[in-house]
């Protein structure tokens, strides 16, 4: 089995430059943005999916949550930002690790 790249990433043994962490999270710009602000809020411990959340990560999920603002003003986003959480294949998520996609810098595409 391929060792998650997240995890990787967490444990400093892929170097990625951190926008911001802390014993829970860490902030990385994404490798192939879709904005010219994209950012990934990477959750320390390994949760494959949104689908595996359960009760015991309440406050992990409302720490990710009460972070993403100061995140966001940090990368300059005071006009508002996107957030996202693709959730298993059929969602686009691409690596099944738990992370929010923070996008902005200018006018996003609608749905």
């Amino acid at each position: 089995m391929t060792p998650c790249i997240f995890c990787q990433i967490v444990g400093n043994q892929i170097p990625a430059p951190r926008l911001y962490e802390d014993e829970r999270l860490i902030v990385i710009a994404d490798k192939y943005p879709k904005a010219p602000v994209h950012m990934l809020v990477i959750t320390r411990e390994h949760i494959p999916s949104l689908n595996e959340v359960g009760p015991g990560h309440a406050e992990l999920m409302a720490h990710a949550v009460a972070v993403l603002p100061e995140v966001a003003r940090r990368a300059g986003l005071d006009d508002g930002f996107r957030t996202i959480i693709n959730t298993g294949p059929g969602g686009g998520q691409e690596i099944p690790h738990l992370h929010i996609h923070v996008l902005g810098g200018g006018r996003l595409p609608g749905f």
